[in-house]
Protein backbone atom coordinates (compact mmCIF):
# COMPACT_ATOMS: atom_id res chain seq x y z
CA UNK A 1 0.00 0.00 0.00
CA UNK A 2 2.69 2.38 0.45
CA UNK A 3 3.99 1.89 -2.57
CA UNK A 4 1.06 2.55 -4.39
CA UNK A 5 0.46 5.71 -2.29
CA UNK A 6 3.90 7.05 -3.34
CA UNK A 7 3.67 6.03 -6.66
CA UNK A 8 0.80 8.34 -6.86
CA UNK A 9 2.12 11.34 -5.42
CA UNK A 10 4.44 12.03 -8.12
CA UNK A 11 1.37 11.38 -10.82
CA UNK A 12 -0.56 14.27 -8.90
CA UNK A 13 1.95 16.53 -8.56
CA UNK A 14 2.88 16.24 -12.50
CA UNK A 15 -1.10 16.58 -13.14
CA UNK A 16 -0.51 20.08 -11.18
CA UNK A 17 3.30 20.92 -13.06
CA UNK A 18 2.21 20.19 -16.33
CA UNK A 19 -1.07 22.89 -15.49
CA UNK A 20 0.83 25.96 -14.11
CA UNK A 21 3.31 25.07 -16.75
CA UNK A 22 1.08 25.18 -19.59
CA UNK A 23 0.51 28.66 -18.79
CA UNK A 24 3.42 30.19 -20.43
CA UNK A 25 6.34 28.40 -21.86
CA UNK A 26 9.31 28.72 -19.91
CA UNK A 27 11.43 29.49 -22.57
CA UNK A 28 10.03 31.89 -23.79
CA UNK A 29 9.36 33.88 -20.81
CA UNK A 30 12.68 33.37 -19.86
CA UNK A 31 13.76 35.54 -23.33
CA UNK A 32 10.88 38.03 -22.94
CA UNK A 33 12.63 38.72 -19.20
CA UNK A 34 16.22 38.57 -21.13
CA UNK A 35 15.01 40.80 -23.69
CA UNK A 36 13.62 43.08 -20.56
CA UNK A 37 16.25 43.19 -18.66
CA UNK A 38 18.96 44.35 -21.23
CA UNK A 39 16.36 47.23 -22.16
CA UNK A 40 16.24 48.47 -18.56
CA UNK A 41 19.92 48.22 -18.22
CA UNK A 42 20.05 50.75 -21.34
CA UNK A 43 17.03 52.89 -20.36
CA UNK A 44 18.75 53.42 -16.28
CA UNK A 45 22.06 54.37 -18.07
CA UNK A 46 20.83 56.68 -20.70
CA UNK A 47 18.53 59.02 -17.14
CA UNK A 48 19.87 60.50 -14.90
CA UNK A 49 20.42 64.38 -14.04
CA UNK A 50 22.19 64.46 -17.46
CA UNK A 51 19.85 62.93 -20.04
CA UNK A 52 21.56 60.89 -22.69
CA UNK A 53 19.70 59.82 -26.28
CA UNK A 54 19.38 56.09 -25.73
CA UNK A 55 21.13 55.87 -29.73
CA UNK A 56 24.47 57.45 -27.71
CA UNK A 57 24.18 54.71 -24.82
CA UNK A 58 24.11 52.26 -27.37
CA UNK A 59 27.15 53.52 -29.17
CA UNK A 60 28.72 53.61 -26.09
CA UNK A 61 28.31 50.71 -24.80
CA UNK A 62 29.16 49.06 -28.20
CA UNK A 63 32.12 50.90 -29.09
CA UNK A 64 34.29 52.50 -26.02
CA UNK A 65 36.74 53.59 -27.67
CA UNK A 66 35.12 56.04 -29.57
CA UNK A 67 32.62 57.36 -27.37
CA UNK A 68 32.82 61.02 -26.29
CA UNK A 69 31.93 62.99 -23.25
CA UNK A 70 29.18 60.61 -22.56
CA UNK A 71 31.91 57.85 -21.61
CA UNK A 72 32.87 59.17 -18.45
CA UNK A 73 29.00 59.39 -17.42
CA UNK A 74 28.26 56.09 -18.35
CA UNK A 75 31.28 54.14 -17.34
CA UNK A 76 31.88 55.96 -14.48
CA UNK A 77 28.74 56.85 -12.80
CA UNK A 78 26.05 54.99 -14.21
CA UNK A 79 26.42 51.73 -15.71
CA UNK A 80 28.64 50.33 -12.16
CA UNK A 81 25.01 51.29 -10.43
CA UNK A 82 22.94 49.41 -12.97
CA UNK A 83 25.13 46.57 -12.75
CA UNK A 84 24.88 46.33 -8.70
CA UNK A 85 21.35 47.08 -8.84
CA UNK A 86 21.17 43.91 -11.32
CA UNK A 87 23.06 41.68 -9.21
CA UNK A 88 21.70 42.48 -5.86
CA UNK A 89 17.78 42.37 -7.86
CA UNK A 90 19.17 38.62 -8.90
CA UNK A 91 20.85 37.51 -5.51
CA UNK A 92 17.63 38.28 -3.28
CA UNK A 93 15.24 37.15 -5.75
CA UNK A 94 17.34 33.67 -5.78
CA UNK A 95 17.11 33.63 -2.06
CA UNK A 96 13.62 33.95 -2.16
CA UNK A 97 13.01 30.81 -4.27
CA UNK A 98 15.37 29.19 -2.75
CA UNK A 99 13.85 29.60 1.48
CA UNK A 100 10.52 29.45 -0.17
CA UNK A 101 11.23 25.88 -1.48
CA UNK A 102 13.16 25.03 1.62
CA UNK A 103 10.28 26.27 4.47
CA UNK A 104 7.17 25.30 1.97
CA UNK A 105 6.46 28.57 2.92
CA UNK A 106 5.67 31.39 0.53
CA UNK A 107 6.08 34.12 2.92
CA UNK A 108 9.78 32.86 3.59
CA UNK A 109 12.36 35.57 2.07
CA UNK A 110 15.87 36.24 2.19
CA UNK A 111 16.10 37.95 6.05
CA UNK A 112 13.83 34.88 6.94
CA UNK A 113 16.61 33.75 9.33
CA UNK A 114 17.93 36.65 10.94
CA UNK A 115 20.74 37.60 8.44
CA UNK A 116 18.89 41.38 8.25
CA UNK A 117 20.26 41.89 12.03
CA UNK A 118 23.73 40.67 11.42
CA UNK A 119 24.29 42.68 8.44
CA UNK A 120 22.87 45.92 10.23
CA UNK A 121 25.32 45.60 12.83
CA UNK A 122 28.14 44.83 11.02
CA UNK A 123 27.41 48.01 8.85
CA UNK A 124 26.52 49.73 11.76
CA UNK A 125 30.03 48.78 12.97
CA UNK A 126 31.53 49.63 9.81
CA UNK A 127 29.61 52.84 9.27
CA UNK A 128 30.41 54.47 13.22
CA UNK A 129 33.96 52.63 14.41
CA UNK A 130 35.78 52.18 11.52
CA UNK A 131 34.38 54.42 8.19
CA UNK A 132 37.71 55.17 6.44
CA UNK A 133 39.10 51.37 6.28
CA UNK A 134 38.42 49.44 3.18
CA UNK A 135 39.48 45.91 2.20
CA UNK A 136 39.96 45.01 -1.11
CA UNK A 137 38.54 48.27 -2.65
CA UNK A 138 35.17 47.61 -0.05
CA UNK A 139 34.21 49.76 2.40
CA UNK A 140 34.62 48.52 6.27
CA UNK A 141 30.53 48.88 6.07
CA UNK A 142 30.23 46.73 3.28
CA UNK A 143 32.74 43.95 4.42
CA UNK A 144 31.21 44.17 7.94
CA UNK A 145 27.88 43.80 6.32
CA UNK A 146 28.71 40.53 4.47
CA UNK A 147 30.55 39.15 7.31
CA UNK A 148 27.48 39.61 9.83
CA UNK A 149 24.84 37.96 7.35
CA UNK A 150 27.13 35.06 7.37
CA UNK A 151 28.05 34.47 10.90
CA UNK A 152 24.53 35.49 11.87
CA UNK A 153 23.42 32.43 9.21
CA UNK A 154 25.78 30.42 10.75
CA UNK A 155 25.19 31.04 14.82
CA UNK A 156 21.15 30.65 13.95
CA UNK A 157 22.33 26.98 12.57
CA UNK A 158 24.59 25.99 15.30
CA UNK A 159 21.48 27.01 18.12
CA UNK A 160 18.90 25.15 15.88
CA UNK A 161 21.12 21.88 15.82
CA UNK A 162 22.47 22.16 19.57
CA UNK A 163 19.44 20.88 20.59
CA UNK A 164 19.95 17.33 19.43
CA UNK A 165 16.75 17.29 17.32
CA UNK A 166 16.69 19.48 14.41
CA UNK A 167 13.30 21.13 13.13
CA UNK A 168 12.41 23.90 10.63
CA UNK A 169 10.66 25.75 13.04
CA UNK A 170 13.77 25.87 15.32
CA UNK A 171 15.82 27.09 12.52
CA UNK A 172 12.56 29.88 12.63
CA UNK A 173 12.46 30.66 15.75
CA UNK A 174 16.38 31.03 16.04
CA UNK A 175 16.73 33.22 13.37
CA UNK A 176 14.11 35.75 14.61
CA UNK A 177 15.70 35.75 17.92
CA UNK A 178 19.15 36.47 16.98
CA UNK A 179 18.34 39.15 14.56
CA UNK A 180 16.00 40.58 16.50
CA UNK A 181 18.49 40.83 19.14
CA UNK A 182 21.25 41.67 16.24
CA UNK A 183 18.68 44.42 15.54
CA UNK A 184 18.21 45.87 19.29
CA UNK A 185 22.18 46.12 19.12
CA UNK A 186 22.26 48.59 16.30
CA UNK A 187 20.25 50.71 18.11
CA UNK A 188 23.19 51.55 20.70
CA UNK A 189 25.24 52.88 17.76
CA UNK A 190 22.14 55.37 16.50
CA UNK A 191 21.47 56.75 20.45
CA UNK A 192 25.52 56.79 21.13
CA UNK A 193 26.00 60.28 22.22
CA UNK A 194 28.99 60.39 20.15
CA UNK A 195 26.96 59.55 17.04
CA UNK A 196 27.73 61.92 14.17
CA UNK A 197 24.39 63.24 12.23
CA UNK A 198 25.87 62.26 8.71
CA UNK A 199 26.79 58.83 10.46
CA UNK A 200 23.44 58.12 11.27
CA UNK A 201 22.22 59.99 8.04
CA UNK A 202 24.19 57.01 6.33
CA UNK A 203 23.37 54.47 8.18
CA UNK A 204 19.21 55.03 7.89
CA UNK A 205 20.23 55.46 4.28
CA UNK A 206 21.58 51.86 4.24
CA UNK A 207 19.48 50.13 6.78
CA UNK A 208 16.41 51.53 3.83
CA UNK A 209 18.50 50.32 1.11
CA UNK A 210 20.60 52.75 -0.32
CA UNK A 211 22.23 51.53 -3.84
CA UNK A 212 25.57 53.43 -4.08
CA UNK A 213 28.41 53.46 -7.24
CA UNK A 214 30.28 50.59 -6.54
CA UNK A 215 33.78 50.22 -8.40
CA UNK A 216 34.72 48.19 -11.16
CA UNK A 217 36.95 45.96 -9.00
CA UNK A 218 33.91 45.39 -6.73
CA UNK A 219 31.57 44.51 -9.02
CA UNK A 220 34.28 42.21 -10.58
CA UNK A 221 34.43 40.55 -7.54
CA UNK A 222 31.12 40.09 -6.38
CA UNK A 223 29.71 39.22 -10.00
CA UNK A 224 31.09 35.94 -9.89
CA UNK A 225 30.32 35.12 -6.61
CA UNK A 226 26.83 35.74 -7.16
CA UNK A 227 26.94 34.05 -10.45
CA UNK A 228 28.48 30.92 -9.29
CA UNK A 229 26.15 30.63 -6.32
CA UNK A 230 22.89 30.92 -8.29
CA UNK A 231 25.01 28.22 -10.60
CA UNK A 232 25.22 25.83 -7.56
CA UNK A 233 21.37 26.44 -6.55
CA UNK A 234 20.02 24.64 -9.67
CA UNK A 235 20.74 21.23 -8.46
CA UNK A 236 19.55 22.57 -4.74
CA UNK A 237 16.21 23.39 -6.83
CA UNK A 238 16.00 20.27 -7.82
CA UNK A 239 15.80 18.72 -4.82
CA UNK A 240 13.49 21.09 -3.10
CA UNK A 241 11.30 19.96 -6.09
CA UNK A 242 11.04 16.69 -4.38
CA UNK A 243 11.61 17.69 -1.08
CA UNK A 244 7.93 19.41 -1.92
CA UNK A 245 5.95 15.85 -2.27
CA UNK A 246 7.45 15.17 1.91
CA UNK A 247 10.57 14.46 3.74
CA UNK A 248 9.51 10.67 3.89
CA UNK A 249 8.96 10.31 0.52
CA UNK A 250 11.75 12.26 -0.53
CA UNK A 251 14.51 9.95 1.55
CA UNK A 252 12.93 7.26 -0.41
CA UNK A 253 13.95 8.19 -3.43
CA UNK A 254 16.99 8.41 -2.34
CA UNK A 255 17.47 12.40 -1.41
CA UNK A 256 19.36 13.15 1.75
CA UNK A 257 17.14 15.75 3.45
CA UNK A 258 19.61 17.19 5.52
CA UNK A 259 22.17 17.89 2.81
CA UNK A 260 19.46 19.37 0.82
CA UNK A 261 18.57 21.86 3.76
CA UNK A 262 22.39 22.77 4.66
CA UNK A 263 23.27 23.28 0.28
CA UNK A 264 19.98 25.47 0.47
CA UNK A 265 21.04 27.61 3.39
CA UNK A 266 25.16 27.92 2.57
CA UNK A 267 23.59 28.90 -0.97
CA UNK A 268 20.98 31.67 0.10
CA UNK A 269 22.98 32.90 2.98
CA UNK A 270 25.97 33.92 0.31
CA UNK A 271 23.39 35.55 -1.96
CA UNK A 272 22.08 37.56 1.12
CA UNK A 273 25.54 38.63 2.26
CA UNK A 274 26.48 39.69 -1.44
CA UNK A 275 23.39 41.52 -1.66
CA UNK A 276 23.28 43.29 1.29
CA UNK A 277 27.24 44.15 0.67
CA UNK A 278 26.20 46.02 -2.39
CA UNK A 279 22.94 47.63 -1.56
CA UNK A 280 21.71 47.61 2.14
CA UNK A 281 18.84 45.90 3.57
CA UNK A 282 16.26 45.95 0.53
CA UNK A 283 12.89 44.34 0.99
CA UNK A 284 10.32 43.06 -1.31
CA UNK A 285 12.76 41.80 -3.57
CA UNK A 286 13.19 38.12 -2.69
CA UNK A 287 9.14 38.07 -1.70
CA UNK A 288 7.66 39.82 -4.80
CA UNK A 289 9.43 38.59 -7.82
CA UNK A 290 9.48 34.77 -6.94
CA UNK A 291 5.29 35.12 -6.59
CA UNK A 292 4.70 36.57 -9.37
CA UNK A 293 6.85 34.55 -11.47
CA UNK A 294 5.36 31.43 -10.04
CA UNK A 295 1.91 32.28 -11.18
CA UNK A 296 3.38 32.53 -14.62
CA UNK A 297 5.02 29.61 -14.96
CA UNK A 298 4.35 27.05 -11.97
CA UNK A 299 6.06 26.16 -9.05
CA UNK A 300 9.25 24.09 -10.63
CA UNK A 301 12.04 25.39 -8.72
CA UNK A 302 14.43 24.30 -11.28
CA UNK A 303 12.84 26.74 -14.16
CA UNK A 304 11.83 29.20 -11.38
CA UNK A 305 15.60 30.11 -10.25
CA UNK A 306 16.26 31.40 -13.27
CA UNK A 307 13.43 33.09 -14.18
CA UNK A 308 13.47 34.84 -10.78
CA UNK A 309 17.37 35.55 -11.21
CA UNK A 310 16.59 37.75 -14.11
CA UNK A 311 13.35 39.11 -13.38
CA UNK A 312 14.90 40.45 -9.82
CA UNK A 313 17.60 42.39 -11.90
CA UNK A 314 15.30 43.53 -14.25
CA UNK A 315 13.02 44.85 -11.21
CA UNK A 316 15.38 46.61 -8.85
CA UNK A 317 17.28 48.42 -11.44
CA UNK A 318 13.68 50.21 -12.27
CA UNK A 319 12.60 50.63 -9.10
CA UNK A 320 16.61 52.32 -8.24
CA UNK A 321 15.97 54.41 -11.58
CA UNK A 322 12.82 55.55 -10.38
CA UNK A 323 14.27 56.19 -6.74
CA UNK A 324 17.11 58.24 -8.16
CA UNK A 325 15.16 60.61 -10.87
CA UNK A 326 11.66 60.65 -9.65
CA UNK A 327 12.22 63.25 -6.74
CA UNK A 328 15.40 64.75 -8.51
CA UNK A 329 18.06 65.87 -6.74
CA UNK A 330 16.85 64.21 -3.63
CA UNK A 331 17.30 60.51 -3.93
CA UNK A 332 15.03 58.02 -1.65
CA UNK A 333 16.92 54.52 -1.25
CA UNK A 334 15.32 52.05 -3.35
CA UNK A 335 14.39 49.98 -0.32
CA UNK A 336 11.75 52.37 0.68
CA UNK A 337 10.38 52.13 -3.00
CA UNK A 338 10.17 48.20 -3.29
CA UNK A 339 8.38 48.77 0.38
CA UNK A 340 6.12 51.05 -0.55
CA UNK A 341 5.61 49.11 -4.24
CA UNK A 342 6.08 45.71 -3.15
CA UNK A 343 2.92 45.85 -0.12
CA UNK A 344 0.05 46.22 -2.83
CA UNK A 345 1.92 44.19 -4.76
CA UNK A 346 1.92 41.40 -2.69
CA UNK A 347 -1.62 42.01 -0.98
CA UNK A 348 -2.75 41.31 -4.35
CA UNK A 349 -0.75 38.18 -5.26
CA UNK A 350 -1.81 36.82 -1.89
CA UNK A 351 -5.89 37.52 -2.98
CA UNK A 352 -4.82 35.80 -6.24
CA UNK A 353 -3.89 32.58 -4.41
CA UNK A 354 -6.64 32.75 -2.23
CA UNK A 355 -8.86 32.25 -4.81
CA UNK A 356 -7.27 30.11 -6.73
CA UNK A 357 -7.57 27.71 -3.80
CA UNK A 358 -10.92 28.06 -3.53
CA UNK A 359 -11.45 27.21 -7.22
Amino acid sequence: MMRASAREKPVAATGGQAKLDSRISTRTLNLVLLAALLLAMVLATALGAVRLPISEVLRTLLHPSRAGEAHDIIFGLRLPRVVAAALVGAALSATGVLFQGLFRNPLADPFVLGTSGGAALGGAIGIFLIPTLSFAGFSATAVLAFCGSVLTMILVWYLARASGRFAMETLLLAGFAIGTMLNAATVVFELHEEASNSGLRVLAAWLHGQLGIPTWSQVGLLAPLVGLAIVLGLPVAGRLNTLALGEEYAEQLGVHVGRVRVATVIVGSVLTAAAVSLGGLIGFVGLLVPHFLRILIGPNHVRLLPAAAIGGATFLILADTFARIAFAPTEIPVGVFTAFLGGPAFLYLLNHRSRESRQ
